[in-house]
């Protein structure tokens, strides 16, 4: 073997070849990051009220009454909510294998996904309505009195698993300094979400009338913006994949497949967090 041969030999075993830059961003991180805007925007379906004739007061009115049983276009509120908790239910699935990346990022996507299956059976198991209607008074005690059926389960597990998520989220972004649309918007969005909330729990056990249909309405708009913003990061992450992925590929292309002044290669699938 001549001198020049083992030359090319020893720079084959101290620079092995690096690993295969993989090209174009990961498609099921485009399906979770659309998945989960969508479940957002289904989630705003109430809005359709101020369009339909349904006729409920909005101000002292809750959303499970636009989908009770019996009640006209509930059918359209019912689909929305049902595609709200599949959406979000996928999202949570591919979430958990494209981002799991510590026990708070695993918690806030198991979060997201109870969040869909309990959307799915809310949708599933509408609100009793009464003949005539309203439903008489009882002498139910507690929060939301009106709301003592099955659905009250489900609603409550379904904001309960929600507000969890956008904890759970919100501490991941913020512990890894990761995701600035929900350490910046997605913040707020919690914050407000939250207060109404507080609102909602504090005025149904005082006398009087406190728009709490309005205080309902805000809550689950927010939720809802809350669902688009993790979208919208998501989104990003994944553009910003794609674009990494084209440098990698320009600099490996031009420089024979190696990456200058890089050690060994980076395991592939474990920086799943953005």
């Amino acid at each position: 073997m001549t001198p020049t041969e083992h030359s090319r030999a020893g720079l084959a075993v101290l620079d092995p070849p690096s690993a295969p830059v993989r090209r174009g961003p990961r498609v099921l991180r485009w399906c979770v990051a659309l998945a989960v805007a969508l479940a957002g925007i289904c989630y705003s379906s109430w809005v359709l009220e101020f369009v339909l004739p349904i006729g409920l007061d909005p101000v002292n009115s809750f959303l499970s009454e636009l989908d009770a049983q019996g009640r006209s276009y509930g059918w359209v509120f019912s689909t929305a909510d049902t595609l709200t908790g599949i959406l979000a239910l996928i999202a949570a699935v591919g979430g958990i294998f494209e981002y799991s990346w510590g026990k708070v990022s695993i918690a806030a996507w198991v979060a997201l996904g109870c969040f869909g299956m309990s959307t799915i059976a809310d949708a599933q198991l509408p609100l009793r309505t009464c003949r005539p209607d309203p439903c008489p008074k009882t002498d139910d005690s507690g929060l939301f009195p009106q709301l003592h059926q099955v659905h009250a389960l489900t609603s409550t597990l379904a904001v309960t698993s929600i507000f969890v998520a956008m904890i759970a989220f919100s501490a991941a972004a913020f512990r890894y300094r990761k995701w600035p649309v929900l350490r910046h918007s997605g913040l707020w969005i919690l914050v407000l979400a939250s207060a109404v909330t507080a609102w909602m729990l504090i005025a149904d056990n005082l006398p009087g009338n406190y728009g709490l249909g309005i205080a309902q309405r805000i809550q689950i708009g927010s939720i809802s913006l809350w669902l688009i913003a993790l979208g919208v990061q998501l989104g990003v992450t994944a553009r910003r994949e794609a674009e990494t992925n084209a440098t990698d590929a320009m600099v490996s292309a031009a420089t024979g497949g190696h990456r200058p002044g890089f050690g060994a290669p980076r395991r592939p699938g474990r920086s799943n967090w953005p």
